[in-house]
């Protein structure tokens, strides 16, 4: 028999439909009639047939046409809301889809398996997971260990021996024994008490990421979960079955119970999850949906759910891959600032970079070297102010190497840690198979994500504010030469000007953003757990801070690509031109005053999706290859790029000259 499960107000319903010629009029007024029946006053309605309503798919949202019978217009088990007209939607409802549904409606279940073990997931990987590329499954070692672990805690159980979250409460209650006839009572209890965290969900790809990571850390083989239980998750994993979890709540320390504890709760078929196919429903239906059943924690497995660093470290993840991304384009677009500034590359020169060897230096040196190298990509714009008066440039572009370059080396130090801490257990207590024993130990404290995150955050900010400057160059006509706000007919026309302000209030609030959550700790469990780590809002705040690196740099990617139109018909060097052809082929040049929120909002998707990186690597990758490292005492091993001959004269033929 078929039957539907309908969202109306706030709650579901399961509706059985005996009649596939039924409508799906029908069916709304038979879901309004189940919620009016479970209301003490009917939901403020004295009949169904005073209710005018109308009916639309959870997945995607389509309308649908009321005369139409169920079998022709749905599926079997297919999730429906009915909206009733005249409601006014609560601040505080959960929708059927979580923002931005257009990018979830076309979810394709994927084909490709990603094998975890617990010891090689990579950043990329559980990226990669949270976009819902790949399935998982478990590799034939870690699901011996896994056994083997859980061997350790049945024999626990069996011989009633006194172990921390075993056979004993948690937290101050540490010291309580619990009886056997409760240890089942006991996990569903921790998951239930434990789920108190608020805000708004994480977005589905961060749900999966969280989940991916937390069945990486399960299949260490430390934890104590049952094989069972384990695949029970991982086939609500490759369902897209992605339980609601607030954002907030978690201090990072016992790791991050408050959120791990709602990824547990839709497991074990309470609370909220979404699917694609359902958008936001009770889990139970949900999992039904699917073909799933919750799961029954067994002893200690509730523990083993909820116990670890997995909320701060998946965020870490991404924020560490999108700092990736950006701090490779920031260097692109600096470059075609740069140009569009009419500066010189001899700031540039290997030599300088070779007496301060630092990688990221080294490496960013070598990108603008590659972009605006005159004998491999002439430029007409560098060719036309080749022996101008002035001497030099200003910081923000002759300390790109400087300032950019430490952002990339604060990256790789960053995920180098994340790497580390994705593939480590960090449960409590943790299962040694090979000793046949549980020990008590700390590798549930966040402090480690939580200061690099922190750590990153302040990096890749410089990013944005040494844009901002930039941004304010191109903008300013006693600084550019160009027209103010890079606008004709200024006056009637105010071009970048409040593009900019934006760009200084992003920069700004980042400065507050910035300030480190590690350094921060308040005591929680009645002093049990008497410091904290804070790295929960050290990985959401990250996050923050580069998406507004993203956005200043969109702008500034706009404005330099503006410029360039005042500077027609010269042209600048190859890549850099394949740069402004891509942004042209999103946003129109800007003759006089339009709406911009979107502009800015197309440059940004460029940078997200790394399409100016896409279009300027091929020539960066070639130029490295015609430049063999040059043997240099003290140069960097794994940056040491290549000489550029000392004949390039791009820009102004500076003399090098002392300065303040």
């Amino acid at each position: 028999m078929p039957r539907y499960t309908v969202h109306v107000r706030g709650e579901w319903l399961a509706v059985p439909c005996l009649n596939g010629a039924n409508t799906v009029g029908w069916l709304g007024r038979e879901a309004v009639r189940r919620y009016m029946k479970n209301k003490p006053d009917n939901g403020g309605f004295t009949s169904v047939e005073e209710v005018k309503f109308y009916v639309r798919r959870c997945k995607g949202l389509g309308l649908l046409d009321l005369d139409d019978t169920v079998e022709d217009a749905l599926e079997d088990n297919e999730f429906v809301e009915v909206v009733i007209e005249g409601d006014i939607m609560s601040p505080d409802f959960i929708p059927s889809q979580p923002e931005g549904v257009h990018l979830y409606s076309k979810y394709r279940e994927p084909e490709q398996y990603i094998s975890l073990d617990g010891n090689s997931l990579t950043t990329e990987d559980l990226v990669s997971l949270g976009k819902g590329l790949y399935k998982i499954k478990l590799t034939p070692e870690a699901e011996a260990k896994v056994k083997r672990s859980r061997e350790v805690i049945e024999r626990i159980v069996k011989e009633q021996t006194v172990v921390y979250g075993i056979t004993t409460g948690f937290g101050k209650f540490a010291r309580t024994v619990i009886p056997n006839s409760k240890l089942m009572e006991l996990q569903v209890n921790l998951v239930r008490s434990h789920s108190a965290g608020v805000g708004k969900p994480l977005t589905p790809e961060r749900s999966r990421m969280l989940l991916a990571l937390r069945i990486n850390v399960l299949a260490k083989g430390y934890s104590g979960i049952s094989l069972e239980t384990l695949q029970q998750v991982i086939e609500a994993f490759n369902a897209s079955c992605l339980p609601y979890i607030p954002e907030k709540g978690t201090v990072g320390a016992s790791g991050d119970l408050a959120p791990l504890s709602h990824l547990a709760l839709g497991l074990i078929g309470e609370g909220k999850m979404w699917s694609p196919k359902s958008g936001w429903a009770d889990a139970k239906y949900v999992l039904e949906a699917h073909g799933l059943r919750p799961i029954t924690l067994k002893p200690k497995e509730g523990l083993a759910l909820i116990n670890g660093t997995q909320m701060i470290t998946s965020l870490g993840c991404e924020a560490v891959e999108r700092a990736s991304a950006i701090a490779r384009q920031a260097d692109i677009v600096a470059a075609l600032t740069l140009e569009v500034l009419k500066g010189t590359t001899k700031a540039f020169d290997t030599d300088i970079h070779a007496v301060r060897p630092h990688k990221g230096q080294a490496e960013v040196a070598f990108r603008f070297r590659s972009l605006l190298d005159s004998d491999h990509h002439p430029s007409e714009i560098a060719e036309s102010h080749r022996f101008c008066d002035r001497v030099q440039d200003a910081y923000t572009m002759r300390c790109c190497p400087q300032v950019h370059g430490v952002v990339n080396d604060t990256i790789a130090f960053v995920k180098d840690i994340m790497m580390t801490e994705i593939n480590s257990a960090t449960d409590n207590p943790m299962v040694f198979a090979e000793r046949a024993e549980t020990i008590s130990g700390g590798n549930f404290h966040g402090e480690y994500p939580a200061k690099a995150l922190d750590y990153l955050a302040i990096g890749v900010h410089e990013l944005a504010a040494i844009s901002e400057r930039r941004i304010e160059r191109l903008c300013n006509p006693s600084l550019s030469e160009l027209p103010a706000f890079l606008v004709t007919e200024g006056g009637l026309n105010s071009g970048f000007m409040i593009a900019h302000c934006t760009a200084a209030a992003l920069v700004s609030e980042n400065k507050a953003l910035c300030h480190p959550s590690s350094v921060d700790s308040l005591s929680t469990s009645a002093a049990t757990e008497d410091h904290v780590s804070m790295g929960g809002w050290s990985a959401r705040k990250a996050l923050r801070v580069i998406e507004h690196v993203e956005q200043v740099l969109a702008i500034e990617l706009l404005a330099a690509c503006q410029g360039i139109e005042f500077l027609r018909p010269l042209r600048t060097t190859t890549p850099l031109e394949k740069v402004y052809d891509l942004v042209r082929s999103v946003v129109r040049p800007w003759m006089k005053d339009r709406f911009m929120a979107p502009d800015i909002e197309a440059a940004h998707r460029l940078l997200v999706e790394q399409k100016v990186w896409e279009v300027a690597k091929p020539y960066i990758e070639k130029y490295r290859r015609e430049h063999i490292p040059e043997s240099r005492p003290g140069s960097p091993t794994a940056f040491s790029l290549g000489s550029l001959a000392k004949k390039t004269h791009i820009g102004h033929d500076h003399s090098h000259q002392n300065e303040l």
